[in-house]
């Protein structure tokens, strides 16, 4: 009971600091949501992709 105390006092309270932990846990949210679309999408494909059968087509110039 402490903490949601707590943090309703430092977050919650002030309209302004509401509105500010709101954007800030959009923007963490959307960043982690599109790291985890993007390894849902490369496991789904793995083999399919450039950077997965990239090695096979690139010949490595000898100096």
């Amino acid at each position: 009971m402490a903490l949601a105390k707590t943090v309703y006092n430092l977050l919650f309270r002030r309209t302004s600091t509401f509105a500010v932990t709101i954007m800030v846990g959009a923007i963490f949210f959307e960043r982690v949501f599109d790291q985890a679309g993007d390894a849902v999408f490369d496991q789904l494909n793995r083999g399919k992709l450039w950077k997965h059968i990239q090695h096979n087509y690139e010949n490595k110039e000898e100096e």
